[in-house]
């Protein structure tokens, strides 16, 4: 564990740029690390940024089936623009088996096993390939992000230790939609239409004024994080 574990122990003011941070996450961990991405807004500014520095550095995208057409038109215009190296990759049921397994509709009838089977087991799969991973996680974006911190550790599915690195946890969403616009980058046109949190269709709204911005995500089921993000913390205790 202690290359991980000296790496968490690395502490960046609030006043670091992400860029130098990806700088430092690369220089670290290259090959053997990946960007994360949804195509949000916050997700494209580290894409942006990191390829400048690593023109081919691995792109993780989790295919659930239920992502809007919007995303997936971003996606292929960043794929346009910026050559990434993108892998895709898929639950392991497609929304058919899984309806026939679990019945109809169980992202609104239980949707965490509904995220575990869409999200949670296709990323696991993606990080056994790396040992750092990069996100665009902020901590003003809600409540259950606002003790972020640049540097995390996170665990595998065998239980062994995985560098997580958060290069925007200080920026605020005015900032992150500056560099979208200076930088002329394309983004999902959903945030036009309120969205401020954008995930599979079923489970995403658009967001009232004074919301948090993951508010939009399963309205009414007592959540706001898929699993992705607070899961992969107790893989230790689990093996």
């Amino acid at each position: 564990m202690g290359r991980n574990q000296n790496m968490v122990d690395i502490k960046f003011s609030n006043d670091t740029p992400p860029s130098e941070i990806l700088s430092w996450s690369i220089e670290k961990y290259y090959p053997r690390i990946a960007i994360a991405s949804s195509f949000s807004v916050e997700d494209t500014v580290i894409i942006d940024m990191a390829t400048q520095i690593q023109p081919n550095l691995k792109i993780f995208y989790i295919n659930t089936g239920f992502q809007f057409k919007e995303t997936d038109n971003v996606k292929e215009a960043l794929k346009k623009k910026r050559n990434l190296n993108l892998i895709e990759y898929s639950p392991l049921l497609s929304i058919e088996e899984q309806t026939l397994k679990y019945g109809p509709k169980l992202y609104d009838r239980n949707p965490d096993v509904c995220c575990k089977l869409r999200k949670v087991e296709p990323i696991r799969r993606a990080l056994q390939e790396v040992d750092a991973w990069i996100t665009g996680l902020r901590r003003d974006q809600a409540t259950t992000r606002q003790k972020l911190e640049v540097v995390e550790l996170d665990y595998k599915g065998d239980g062994k230790p995985l560098t997580k690195i958060n290069p925007l946890t200080y920026w605020t969403k005015k900032e992150v939609w500056n560099y979208i616009q200076n930088n002329k980058l394309p983004y999902n046109t959903l945030y036009d239409q309120g969205y401020m949190s954008i995930g599979c269709k079923p489970c995403t709204r658009p967001v009232q004024q004074g919301e948090d911005e993951r508010t939009g995500r399963w309205t009414g089921k007592g959540k706001t994080e898929c699993g992705i993000h607070t899961f992969l913390k107790t893989e230790k205790s689990e093996n």
